[in-house]
């Protein structure tokens, strides 16, 4: 039985301001260059002391294109040798940590996210993994994930993932809209989606998820009720259902979005309703965070 969403759109209206984003813990105003390598060693001794499992994160920020909504940290380019410099660095820096932490404490969660991580070779995706597990103890139990981009991936990619031990993956759809696509430079087909799903299924992938972002150029109601038809047709495990932060100011490529075509406040909220109770119809539990889980 889900409990009915009730929206109080004054108070709404009172917060409407952009903020830093919730799904990260510190937010990335809390970073600050005072924190020196001394106040780091400090800390790692700490975390040992207390023992418990760890979770490794690993950015590879490298897209082949653009997508104009992005506010990653990412590097935009068609050359794919310039991963090599970065993946050697990321060794260093692997070795580096490794030599801080105890490592007989197990990693029980490992992400891979982006950018694009399938941007770098199969090899340097083996490589990668291979270098982890010299430096760290990865549970067997681990939830090992990756972002995927559906148009940088296909059935051999997601045969590769599994193999070196990649076992829930997170697919980028944002909205299955041609117009929107266009409007935000990410043309992307139902076709290469349900591919990657298919096979990630094929290759009993513990979990996938799709990621979806409402607020976006020419976004409508009745256009996202029917990317929501199709991603609930598609039955993931998980949703992630995101608010497009429109920050010109801040973000260069948002530059290339009209803010005339951007929906207004109540239409995003709109469609953040409509979202809601089609997939906690559809059988999804509202989780929080933005996220659906069956």
């Amino acid at each position: 039985m889900q409990n009915q969403l009730i929206v109080n759109r004054q108070l709404i209206q009172k917060y409407d301001t952009a903020g830093p984003r919730y799904t990260s813990y510190p937010t990335a105003l809390e970073f600050d260059e005072t924190f020196k390598t001394k106040e780091f060693i400090e800390h790692a001794e700490l975390s040992n002391q207390r023992g418990g499992p760890l979770s490794l994160y690993f950015h590879l920020p490298f897209c082949d294109t653009v997508c104009f909504y992005c506010a990653c940290n990412k590097i935009i380019t068609k050359n794919r040798d310039h991963a090599a410099p970065y993946l050697e660095n990321l060794y260093k820096e692997l070795a580096l940590k490794a030599a801080l932490i105890d490592t007989s404490r197990p990693v029980t969660q490992l992400h891979w996210g982006g950018g694009t991580p399938t941007f770098i070779s199969e090899q340097q995706m083996q490589d990668l993994m291979t270098e982890t597990r010299r430096h760290f103890h990865i549970a067997d139990d681990a939830d090992i994930s990756i972002e995927i981009d559906p148009r940088e991936a296909n059935a051999d990619t997601i045969a590769l993932l599994k193999k070196i031990g990649f076992n829930r993956i997170s697919l980028g759809v944002q909205d299955f809209d041609a117009a929107v696509q266009k409007a935000v430079n990410r043309i992307q087909s139902e076709a290469e989606t349900m591919a990657v799903i298919d096979a990630a299924r094929q290759h009993q992938f513990r979990s996938i998820s799709i990621d979806l972002i409402y607020g976006l150029p020419l976004q409508t109601l009745s256009g996202f009720n029917t990317s929501l038809d199709k991603i609930i047709a598609a039955d993931p495990d998980r949703i992630s259902l995101f608010n497009y932060a429109h920050m010109p100011k801040l973000f260069k490529t948002q530059r290339q979005i009209k803010s005339e075509d951007l929906p207004t406040a109540e239409q995003k909220l709109s469609i953040l309703q409509l979202s809601i109770n089609k997939l906690t119809q559809a059988g999804y539990q509202y989780i929080g965070m933005d996220h659906f889980a069956k």
